[in-house]
Parts: C-alpha cells; sequence; structure tokens
C-alpha cells in the first residue's frame, strides 16, 4: 500500500505533469477516497500487461503510468541485450490508444531500442503477426479489448507473438517498481526519433502478409463459392479495428453479398451506439440483427474493438436471432474444420488442437471421435501459444485449432493470440457449407449435441469493486481453498485441482498428482457425471469468475443440471 496522499502531492508539485492533469486532481482535493482509489498502488502488470481506467494517479491508465511501464519492459529487452532486434506498437480505435502508442514508441526509442510503429490503427492479432514477420524481440499493442470506454489497456509481447510468460511480466513489475515514475524514465520526441530513424513507421506490406496468412487458413477453398450467390453476410466492428481487414478477407474468400452496419464501420472510441463493445452481449449486435432482417441475412457477426474476438447470432429454429456462446462457437469450428480436413482428405500428420480448461467438454469429446489430441491450458491465449511454440521447438504435431470460451479462436500459427480476422473467415465458411445442405449454423449446433451429448456451460460473475476489492477477492478464494466443498450442484466432488499447489487430488483414494501447467490462483472441481466448476479471480477486472460446465443426456436434462449448479454455488457469489 502506498503513501496515497505523498503520490498525490507529488503528482501536483511535480514540473514534469501537465497543467490539464494537475487540474484534474485540483478536482478532487478534500476528497480522501477519490485519492486514495487513485494513488494507493501502481496499476498492476500481469501477463496481459496494463488495463485499467483513463484519469489522473498511479492507479490508473495516463501518459505517465504507461511510459513507467514502459521504461520497465524497456529494462527486461536491455536486461536481455535484445535491444537490437526492436518493437512494434500498435493500438486500437479507443480514445487516446494513439497519444499512448506515441508515449510507448518514445520511452523505447530513448532506451535505444529500434521501433516499429503501425501507421495507423490494426487487430491486434496483427500486431502479434508483425513481432513475427519482422523479427522483433517484442510488442506492445495499447487496447483494453472489449470493456468499456471508460478503459485502457497495455498489452506486451515477447519474440514469439504471445503475452509476456507469468516469469518476464514478474521481471517488468520488479523494474518497473524499482523505477522512479518521473525521474526513472526515459523520453524522447516522437517526432524527432522517426526523422532519426529510431522509429519506422509500418503499414501496407505487413497488412498484405498478414492477410495471405489468414486467406491460408482455409479448410474448403470452394465452400463459400459454391453457394456465394445466395449467402448474405452481416458485419459490425463495433467501432473498432476490424473495420477494414475483416471485410477485405471476406471478400478475398468469395463473400459477394456483404453487409456492413454503416453507423459501427466509423472508428469511435465513445462506442456511441452500444453500452459495451462486447461482441458476446446480444444488444451490441442490436443494429446488426435489424439490418439482417432487412437483407435477409441468417448470420450476424460482430468483432470487438480491437479485432481479437468475434461474437455471432444466427437465426434460431421459430426465425429469431439468437446469440452463440464462445463455447458453441468453439466447438462447431473444431467438429467442421476437422471433419472438412477428413472430407477432403487433407488432414495433417499429428494433428492437435488446444482449449482452456474453463471452456466446453464437448471440445474433448470432439476430438477423441475424430482421433485428434486435444490439449487443455489455464485460462489466456498466451498459454494455448506457449502449447504451439513447444511443438515448433521440437518439430513434432501440427496445430489445427485453439480457442478459450471467451469468444477468442485461432487456426494457424502465424500469431500467437486470438484472432477474429480468421474467425470471421471459418465461421463464414463454415455457415456455407451448412448452407449447401441447407442447414443454419442453430441447425448445425443442434446436430452437435445429437451426435456429442447435451453440454451447457456458463459464467458466473461476483464483482467486488471498491478498495477492499481484491481483499474480497482473496478472502473469497482463501475460504474455498481451506473448505473445498464436498458437494457441487448434489452430485459428489470426485477429484479437486489446485493450480496454486499444483496439485491433483483424488478424493476418492486420497492419490495426489501434479497439474503439469503453470502455478495460478484457479480451483477446479469435477463431480460425479463429469461436471465441472472452476473458480478464479480475473485478471482484468475487479471481480471472481465461476465456470460452470455441465452435461446432459437432452436438452432438459442439461439445463436441469446447470440450476442445480446454480443453486449450489450462490453462497459464493453473496
Amino acid at each position: 500500500m502506498m503513501d496515497y496522499m505523498a503520490g498525490y502531492r507529488r503528482f501536483l508539485e511535480s514540473d514534469k505533469v501537465d497543467e490539464k492533469t494537475k487540474e484534474e486532481l485540483r478536482a478532487i482535493e478534500g476528497n480522501e477516497k477519490e485519492i486514495e482509489l487513485r494513488f494507493f498502488r501502481y496499476l498492476e502488470f500481469g501477463t496481459a500487461g496494463l488495463r485499467g481506467t483513463m484519469m489522473a494517479g498511479t492507479n490508473a491508465m495516463n501518459v505517465y503510468t504507461v511510459a513507467h511501464a514502459t521504461q520497465g519492459f524497456a529494462n527486461l529487452i536491455i536486461k536481455e541485450g535484445k535491444q537490437e532486434r526492436g518493437v512494434v506498437v500498435g493500438r486500437d480505435s479507443r480514445n487516446n490508444s494513439e497519444l499512448f502508442a506515441r508515449v510507448t514508441a518514445s520511452v523505447l526509442a530513448a532506451n535505444g531500442i529500434k521501433v516499429y510503429f503501425h501507421d495507423a490503427l490494426r487487430p491486434t492479432p496483427v500486431l502479434s503477426f508483425s513481432i513475427r514477420y519482422l523479427g522483433c524481440i517484442a510488442g506492445v499493442n495499447i487496447t483494453a479489448s472489449h470493456n468499456p470506454k471508460e478503459y485502457n489497456g497495455y498489452k506486451a509481447y515477447w519474440e514469439d507473438g504471445a503475452q509476456l510468460s507469468l516469469e518476464q511480466a514478474d521481471i517488468v513489475s520488479s523494474f518497473i517498481a524499482n523505477t522512479d515514475i518521473f525521474d526513472g524514465v526515459r523520453t524522447t520526441d516522437f517526432d524527432k526519433a522517426v526523422e532519426d530513424g529510431k522509429i519506422e513507421i509500418v503499414g501496407a506490406m505487413i497488412d498484405d502478409a498478414f492477410v495471405a496468412n489468414v486467406t491460408a487458413q482455409r479448410v474448403d477453398v470452394n465452400a463459400i463459392p459454391a453457394v456465394a450467390d445466395d449467402l448474405k453476410i452481416v458485419y459490425t466492428p463495433l467501432h473498432g479495428c476490424g473495420y477494414r481487414l475483416v471485410p477485405e478477407v471476406l471478400r478475398l474468400c468469395g463473400v459477394k453479398h456483404l453487409y456492413t452496419v454503416w453507423q459501427q464501420m466509423v472508428l469511435d472510441g465513445n462506442f456511441p451506439t452500444v453500452a459495451q463493445p462486447n461482441p458476446e452481449y446480444p444488444e451490441a449486435l442490436a443494429l446488426g440483427a435489424k439490418l439482417a432482417e432487412k437483407v435477409g441475412s441468417d448470420l450476424v457477426i460482430a468483432t470487438d474493438p480491437d479485432a481479437d474476438r468475434v461474437g455471432i447470432m444466427v437465426r434460431s429454429s421459430d426465425g429469431n436471432f439468437v446469440t452463440m456462446t464462445g463455447n458453441q462457437v468453439g466447438a462447431l469450428l473444431l467438429d467442421y474444420i476437422l471433419t472438412a480436413y477428413e472430407n477432403t482428405g487433407t488432414m495433417p500428420d499429428g494433428p492437435y488442437a488446444v482449449k482452456t480448461i474453463v471452456s466446453t467438454e464437448m471440445a474433448t469429446k470432439i476430438c477423441n471421435e475424430h482421433h485428434v489430441k486435444i490439449f487443455n491450458v489455464l485460462t489466456g491465449f498466451k498459454f494455448i501459444g506457449e502449447v504451439i511454440k513447444k511443438h515448433d521447438d521440437v518439430g513434432v504435431g501440427h496445430y489445427l485449432f485453439g480457442f478459450e470460451e471467451s469468444y477468442g479462436y485461432l487456426k494457424g500459427t502465424y500469431a500467437r493470440d486470438k484472432d477474429s480476422v480468421v474467425a470471421v473467415m471459418l465461421i463464414t465458411e463454415m455457415a456455407a457449407y451448412y448452407k449447401a445442405k441447407n442447414m443454419t449454423l442453430y441447425d448445425a449446433m443442434e446436430a452437435l449435441y445429437e451426435r456429442y451429448g447435451y453440454y451447457k456451460e456458463a459464467t458466473v460473475n461476483v464483482v467486488m469493486k471498491g478498495l477492499d476489492g481484491l481483499e474480497k477477492m482473496a478472502a473469497l478464494m482463501e475460504g474455498i481453498r481451506k473448505e473445498p466443498p464436498k458437494e457441487l450442484g448434489g452430485r459428489k466432488v470426485v477429484a479437486m485441482r489446485d493450480y496454486l499447489t499444483e496439485k491433483i487430488t483424488n478424493i476418492e483414494t486420497g492419490e495426489v498428482t501434479p497439474t503439469g501447467l503453470p502455478k495460478s490462483n484457479v480451483l477446479y472441481f469435477e463431480t460425479t457425471g463429469g461436471n465441472v466448476v472452476v473458480i478464479r479471480p480475473s485478471g482484468t477486472e475487479p471481480k471472481v469468475k465461476i465456470y460452470l460446465l455441465v452435461n446432459g443426456d437432452c436438452a432438459q436434462s442439461a439445463e436441469k443440471t446447470m440450476e442445480e449448479f446454480r443453486n449450489s454455488i450462490s453462497g459464493w457469489t453473496k
């Protein structure tokens, strides 16, 4: 806990703080709770970098905390002796994203690190791809993904194109903690650094290479052209980065009837048409659904502001539009990709897929049926990237597909983060495949349930805002860890995984085995019948997330089981 009043006064008195920031701070003079909230700590740097509300203070996103974090990141690169290889810097459409990107580039350049700066906003996966394409040591993307407009963030990546490892994030955090936010940060003028060649502006060449890599991930290049005269797609970027490359890729793949939501094709960090620019929320796709009704489309696709996540709406059996969950889309894509490879006789040797431990177990069933190996990893796409890297390093296996329940998907190894551009292309290809069979994606999902069983998933968020939010989150996790449930949903708990202690305990035999995954504050309970409950604190928001993964022999049975599990965790959510 920092001396928040001392931090507040230092910002007000420093000649390095601009007058506008000081005016904002003077306006909260006397409001001790607000001052404490802004200055009780430095914004935490984790494997996902930084994320927070844009305002003045150390516990917030602003030019000073961005510069401070960048100095810590620069110190890691210098420690590794890799400054010559350079860093790519990108940004999304959020308010202040370009400003924060320029600050980031200026600090890196001042530390003798070559910078490649995207000439305009780009999807996050383009940043991941750029690192690999340019052979850089690292990358930074300024984005807060699908968070509300008040937020911004700082995603840090390493040379493989994946976000930083736990160990690297800890090193950066240590450097930040030991660096003065004003006196310890090196910086230079952005425009002068461009003139001097320390910052190089990059653009179209990378786009062309990225698009070529994305379109190479098609499984059946004939699927879209075969129904192109009748296939209609409605797309919205939700005021963000997908506005240009997503339509370009779809048209290259043969889509003739693409309708974009014009109100949301406008780049605007205030996201004026939605309460939150989150493609998993039906209300975010409402304008798209309205357009789809008008033009007669069966499919609405939305990408979030940094275009790494994608959500869809499809027509149900009664003709109304319904949203599909990230788990449903992940299962559909996985089954489609494996089936298409089999149908075209192009299944590669040593195929494998990857999902997170909180994503649907239907994926495991699908892979088993298709004789494809599946890996389970901790939450976060960087862990999917690690599995890809391990296989590539030893030259074994062929990565087919990876996904997480939070609407993130990747096919191909050109990037190591989720990519909505390739996901939109594959969803469209899959919709075309089923259209040729006179089926919608809703029909396809029902067919999956009939074939593999009825799986149902839900996420319960326990929000814990305020100064004591972190303490409440820690207390909840510790309480469950000390007294784990013996039953959940009226079913006996047969196994418990504590990823913090890295142990799996068989409740019936007492046998203890290692998790085989990195240490993380996650608890995982498996009950009879193969139902699962996972609980973990969010790494980017003030809440604890509880994942319920259940199954049944019919839709009603799965729904009943879900309700029983919801009731059993009610004590955790109060």
